[in-house]
């Protein structure tokens, strides 16, 4: 228990997909221009690295609202030399904190590291681009971001946080019109009006048709964009009243220059902002436990008003370690079952099933000393290598079992039965372990999910075997010793005749 719980947990290992995604936050409002100028530079730092092979920049957005990118995001991808290559040495994990640590001169750019294909998992998964994310739920914005704020200041003191940030832009500078509907009801002027008019200053509104090479364009009137973000420009508009009057904007709404949210996101139908985070050398379950006390612990608010809750891969994680409470007692059960009707008693199924535990110290061990995780992958590993010592244990008390029932003492039925199956167990353990060790030690792409599986075999056989051969007979003998000098102190049967009944 003690080992157990000095292992962190995770959903599945971090794969390395060989390759990096970048995702950059650049200041809000940013123009197209400016925002390519600053990805060239992101692309000129990047290249400093002789790591890197290549790196690939998409910015902006399309027009049509497709895009759930805000226009001030850049995403790029970033392709690597073979490992094999690397002159410098460092590992993966190394070149993204050399990395890391120079995007941080770049001036305007918050820069976050994942990789391709669990980029789009997390997406799918929890909303965010990051391993975990904290979503705070709250109809005033101006307080929810608040929050939010404080929330991320909280997660940045956390030990194993990188890349802490509010999700959401800030709030962008935007001009605000207020129609004082008073004043234009009695002017005579509709609210509907209104909008036409700033629609066709703002957004434009087509008075022509332009026919090229049979083709058809719209010709469309509106200002520049200088006067767009001018309230005394938008204020000179010119509005016409039933009467033929001409009236100015100004007279009939209060414009000017406010900030205001530029998206706004919602869950279920409420509002909320996300905090995000991605994790460094720490394992999920106890960042999570941390950040959650801290958080719980710190902040004050109002949970009528507000609601936090904790999204990202932990989710499949508490999923999947449910499914694992429920199926490994599955297991257990009906592999006792399965030995009770091999052997047709109770107490040898439960020698047998004691390996189970024991062998998994070696499981438990080998993912200790080598820092990995308790995961799916390692608990699959772990069901594969209670099978293994389930098989060698039947193997060993077959044949003592066989060897008592061809009339051998007990004491020389356990040496012999141990000692004729230590090469099938030996055999047996040593093509499992002997067949995953290159799984265990292997270091290209996609062999992070497989490591910690072969790993939990490998290290559990050692000690599984050994318990097997060792362990188990001297278990067998000390049992059944006692349970033969019970039935040989209890009172032998007395016939119902009797030797009165003889007499008669």
């Amino acid at each position: 228990l003690l080992l157990g719980s000095a292992i962190g947990r995770d959903f599945l290992p971090t794969l390395d997909e060989g390759s990096i995604w970048l995702q950059v936050t650049l200041p809000p409002g940013i123009s197209l221009a400016k925002a390519t100028s600053m990805a060239n530079e992101l692309r000129a730092a990047t290249l400093e690295f002789p790591e890197v092979a290549f790196i690939v920049t998409q910015l902006g957005r399309n027009d049509d609202g497709t895009d759930p990118w805000t226009p001030s995001h850049i995403e790029a991808s970033v392709g690597l030399h073979p490992y094999a290559s690397w002159k410098s040495g460092d590992s993966k994990a190394q070149l993204i904190d050399r990395m890391s640590a120079r995007f941080a001169r770049l001036p305007g750019m918050t820069v976050g590291f994942s990789q391709p294909m669990i980029d789009g998992v997390l997406d799918k998964l929890a909303g965010a681009h990051s391993d975990l994310v904290v979503k705070i739920y709250g109809n005033d914005f101006d307080e929810t971001r608040a929050l939010a704020g404080r929330v991320r200041d909280v997660l940045r003191e956390v030990p194993g946080a990188r890349d802490v940030a509010i999700d959401q832009e800030p709030p962008l500078p935007q001009v605000r019109i207020v129609v004082d509907r008073e004043a234009a009801a009695r002017l005579g002027i509709n609210v509907a009006d209104v909008a036409d008019l700033i629609g066709t200053g703002i957004a434009g509104t087509p008075v022509d048709q332009l026919y090229i090479d049979e083709r058809r364009y719209d010709i469309a009137v509106r200002f520049n964009g200088a006067s767009r973000s001018d309230p005394g420009a938008i204020g000179a508009l010119v509005l016409t009243t039933p009467g033929g009057a001409r009236v100015a904007l100004s007279q009939v709404a209060s414009i000017r220059l406010d900030e205001g949210e530029s998206t706004i996101t919602r869950e279920m139908g409420h509002r909320h902002l996300t905090v995000r985070l991605d994790l460094h050398g720490r394992d999920l379950a106890s960042f999570l436990a941390d950040a959650q006390g801290r958080v719980e612990g710190r902040l004050h608010y109002d949970p009528s008003r507000f609601r936090i809750t904790w999204g990202g891969q932990f989710e499949n994680q508490q999923r999947a370690q449910a499914r694992l409470a429920l199926i490994m007692p599955m297991v257990m059960a009906l592999m006792f079952v399965l030995l009770f009707a091999q052997f047709r008693n109770l107490r040898q199924p439960a020698f047998v099933l004691l390996i189970v535990p024991l062998g998994a110290l070696g499981g438990l061990l080998a993912l200790y000393l080598r820092g990995m995780t308790l995961n799916v992958s390692s608990a699959v590993g772990f069901i594969a290598l209670f099978g293994v010592a389930v098989m060698d244990g039947i193997l060993v008390v077959a044949n003592i079992n066989r060897l008592r029932e061809a009339g051998t003492a007990l004491r020389e039925a356990v040496v012999r039965g141990a000692r004729e199956r230590l090469r099938p167990v030996l055999m047996t353990a040593s093509v499992a372990a002997l067949g995953l060790l290159p799984a265990a030690l292997a270091r290209g792409l996609g062999s992070d999910v497989q490591r910690p599986l072969a790993t939990v075999v490998v290290g559990g056989l050692f000690t599984a075997t050994g318990l097997t051969l060792v362990w188990l007979p001297a278990l067998y003998y000390l049992v059944e010793a006692h349970v033969e000098r019970r039935q040989r102190r209890a009172p032998a049967p007395v016939d119902a005749a009797g030797p009165m009944g003889a007499a008669t």
